[in-house]
């Protein structure tokens, strides 16, 4: 028994020393800029928000590296503000490329990439990331890389990943074994939609949150896209994720807010 309650011990403090090394960074992607928002199922007048943040974030772990989502089009980088579709515009600074190259980290260095979902918005440096292996959930992948039939992705921002080494997931995931980095599949908004919860031992577990939400008030009054591939769905997917922010006592990091995106620090800087 004592063998046995030594050995614990010893796991539990190899667990402890690696989430003491968990660095998430955050990048900023872009931005968008909408003047009509009812397609998110919010009438105009139910939010001024009108400003979505666009992130990218770095997942640092002893045993490898992760990279959550990857912005707009790395085509609108150093641009300045472009229209994109009538009543859409676009800013994006500084390309990722660049940003991890600030940091003395190239795409190739880049163990594991995952995207919440395929939507241009989270996929826009996809193609850059070939050398890494990529874990999505078997009905996203079918719909991104088999069917192709889903309006809202474009895969000329994401198909040189298909000969990629890649892990099929359905359902959570665990990525490093540890419980520290886990993949929450939470479909609805598209069919294989996930996000992705990181427990950092001074911030804390932080959940982040794909497009769950896009606005505070989407997650306040429970509105669903009017484009999400299924409601339904996606109302289960919010209410597995509420238990599980409550479970976990985590923060939730909506993506898309732009407000929190102001508060956060950003790359070179990291939480841990």
């Amino acid at each position: 028994m004592k063998t046995l309650l030594t050995s614990f011990a010893l796991l539990m403090s190899l667990a402890t020393s690696a989430q003491a090394q968990i660095t998430l960074t955050v990048f900023d992607c872009g931005r968008l800029m909408a003047t009509d928002i009812s397609a998110f199922n919010l009438s105009n007048d139910e939010t001024p928000v009108r400003e979505l943040f666009a992130p990218c974030y770095l997942i640092q772990h002893p045993q490898g590296t992760l990279l959550w989502d990857s912005g707009l089009q790395l085509e609108f980088a150093g641009k300045g503000v472009v229209d994109y579709e009538p009543g859409v515009t676009l800013r994006y600074d500084v390309a990722l490329p660049d940003q991890l190259a600030a940091m003395d980290i190239t795409p190739a260095d880049i163990d594991l990439v995952a995207f919440s979902h395929m939507h241009w918005d989270h996929v826009g440096a996809a193609n850059l990331f070939t050398d890494s292996t990529l874990l999505i959930q078997d009905a996203e992948y079918q719909a991104a890389f088999v069917d192709q039939n889903n309006q809202l992705f474009d895969p000329s921002l994401y198909l040189d990943l298909a000969d990629s080494e890649r892990r099929i997931l359905n359902g959570d995931y665990d990525v490093f074994g540890d419980g520290s980095v886990m993949i929450i599949s939470a479909p609805g908004h598209t069919p294989g939609h996930q996000v992705l919860l990181v427990e950092l031992e001074n911030t804390g577990p932080v959940l982040l949150s794909g497009d769950l939400y896009h606005f505070r008030k989407s997650r306040e009054l429970r509105r669903v896209p009017l484009f999400n591939t299924d409601a339904e769905e996606t109302l289960r997917s919010m209410d597995k994720i509420e238990a599980l922010l409550k479970a976990e006592q985590a923060t939730l990091w909506i993506e898309h807010d732009q407000a929190l995106a102001d508060t956060l620090k950003k790359a070179p800087e990291y939480y841990d």
